[in-house]
């Protein structure tokens, strides 16, 4: 039975090109980059136990987490199907959810919460809901990896229209949030030598209870 989304950006990543984008984003060069990526935007958390990854594709995050905090736990949600059976051979069945964002339910806190690269394919109607997501899913910090731009843009991607926005992704959710607390920020280059992103700006966020 076909699954029904809310949006045309879920089914778009549910099918055929979120299977295309497998074969694009993995290696041991780009685990590298999430390793330096993680190790800079990660530095002012004492050793996190728990994380949570909103749109995790096959865990090329989670291996980089892995490597830097040994014995944490990770889980995450993946809406295309093929990706998160590769997934849960690095992070196990039981701590991936093979559904979409909008549809995740869940009461437990991780000591982060975090998106990288996913925020910028979601419908622009629906991020209120991501942003409440990730917002009720953290304990302490929530870290947010897209890119950025002052006011909001849609921008053609791969020669699909209405697939990749930018805006400030961190500032909504500050606004939203008023006892989320800017941490640190950072960039990184896609033209980065030795540990090139795809121009990402990353925002540490903390709740103040």
């Amino acid at each position: 039975m076909k699954k029904t989304y809310k949006t045309d950006q879920e089914e778009f990543w549910a099918g055929e090109f979120g299977e295309q984008y497998i074969d694009r984003n993995k290696g041991e060069k780009l685990l590298a980059s999430n390793l330096n990526f993680f190790n800079k935007a990660l530095s002012s958390v004492v050793k996190p136990e728990s994380f949570i990854e909103f749109g995790a594709n096959i865990g090329m995050n989670s291996k980089a987490l892995k490597l830097l905090f040994p014995g944490t736990q990770i889980k995450a949600v993946e809406i295309n199907e093929k990706a998160a059976a590769i997934l849960k051979e690095t992070i196990g069945e039981q701590n991936v959810f093979n559904q979409s964002i909008f549809d995740f339910s869940s009461e437990e806190q991780f000591d982060v919460s975090f998106i990288k690269g996913v925020l910028i394919h979601i419908n622009p109607d629906m991020l209120s809901v991501v942003y409440e997501k990730l917002f009720n899913s953290s304990k302490k910090y929530i870290l947010i990896g897209e890119y950025y731009n002052p006011s909001p843009v849609t921008i053609s991607y791969r020669g699909h229209s209405d697939r990749l926005y930018k805006r400030d992704f961190a500032g909504e959710m500050l606004d939203k949030y008023p006892s989320l607390e800017l941490i640190d920020y950072g960039f990184s280059y896609k033209r980065d030598v030795n540990f090139p992103q795809d121009d990402i700006t990353w925002f540490l966020l903390k709740k103040n209870k």
